[in-house]
């Protein structure tokens, strides 16, 4: 079993580690788990002497009884002492670690994002700029961003752990927690609470950006989205094949970012659905049916007769149009 585990352990995602912490939170967090480890390591190291010694030096030579040591004063004291200091060792800097990473609302003061868990996407909105986006979470690198966290449907859990732990996210309630990123990067986050046939690949991107550069992508979002959304409703007389499929097809959803993830900047990301390699193929056969990608998707699927393959071909080149960068 040990080497089992072993093995296992060099098993994972580059950038999906809680042992490789890229932020200030995940830097406090190592920290515990490195002092409960020289914890149980010393413990373990401990018994197994005692363990080694006893059954080396009172192993049975003759029909001789050792002496017993029930109700040893020494042996009493040692054992309740020794168990109580440790428990303070790690009492301590749990309790300042809990505090520390309880300074939400300290953060939000500087930068505050809402989170919303969705079956199976993740929605991240921008309040005081006015920005709605989908499985991208961007953030500015160096600064503690407070989060606010609630669910729309089942309890879900938002983890990054290159950059925290995980916070649980549930209908009806909110929580809250602050992100950190050291340097700019893209990081792995994952749906940490069982919440369906697709929980595995619920997945989003926290992207760390300069501040500059921060600002000029909430910017350019800003812009993006008020010309996909309103412009379009407002005069859809001269749109491309591309531009009335999606505004039939998709808008209504897609648009406000509230119903399925924002499309403002789908031509930049990396990835579709969250985990598939974002390329034509794979776009094609999400549309035409998403349940066969992530079980449990809410989007409905597209028929021919409801999406024509020339009408697939324009909307996809419009979706891929879709950048800011």
């Amino acid at each position: 079993m040990m080497m089992f585990a072993v093995l296992l352990s060099g098993c994972g995602q580059e950038g999906l580690s809680a042992l490789k912490p890229m932020g200030e939170g995940a830097e406090l967090q190592l920290r515990i788990i490195l002092i409960s480890l020289a914890i149980m390591l010393f413990v373990l190291i401990i018994v197994s002497v005692i363990y080694v010694y006893v059954l080396m030096k009172f192993r049975r030579k003759d029909e001789s009884i050792p002496k017993q040591v029930e109700g040893s004063s020494t042996l009493e004291m040692i054992w309740t002492v020794v168990p109580i200091i440790l428990l303070i060792i790690l009492a301590v800097p749990t309790i300042t670690t809990t505090v520390e990473l309880a300074k939400a609302k300290e953060a939000k003061k500087e930068e505050e994002i809402n989170v919303t868990a969705n079956l199976y996407w993740w929605e991240f909105e921008y309040p005081e700029a006015g920005v709605v986006t989908g499985q991208e979470l961007v953030i500015p690198v160096g600064k503690r961003v407070g989060i606010n966290l609630t669910s729309k449907d089942v309890i879900h859990s938002f983890w990054v752990p290159a950059l925290s732990g995980k916070t649980d996210t549930n209908p009806g309630l909110d929580n809250e927690m602050w992100l950190h990123a050291n340097e700019p990067g893209t990081y792995y986050g994952k749906c940490a609470e069982l919440c369906g046939p697709s929980h595995a690949l619920m997945d989003f991107k926290v992207i760390a950006l300069e501040q500059e550069e921060y600002d000029q992508w909430l910017a350019d979002m800003k812009a993006k989205q008020d010309d996909n959304g309103e412009n379009l409703v407002a005069d859809n007389t001269n749109l491309t094949t591309g531009e009335q499929v999606y505004v039939e097809s998709c808008l209504s959803c897609h648009g406000g970012g509230k119903v399925a993830p924002s499309l403002t900047n789908f031509g930049d990301r990396e990835w579709l659905a969250g985990y598939l390699e974002n390329n034509e193929d794979n776009l094609k056969e999400w549309i035409r049916d998403p349940q066969e990608k992530k079980q449990g998707a809410l989007m409905p699927g597209f028929n021919e007769g409801q999406i024509s393959n020339e009408e697939l071909d324009a909307l996809v080149d419009f979706l891929y149009e879709q950048k800011i960068d």
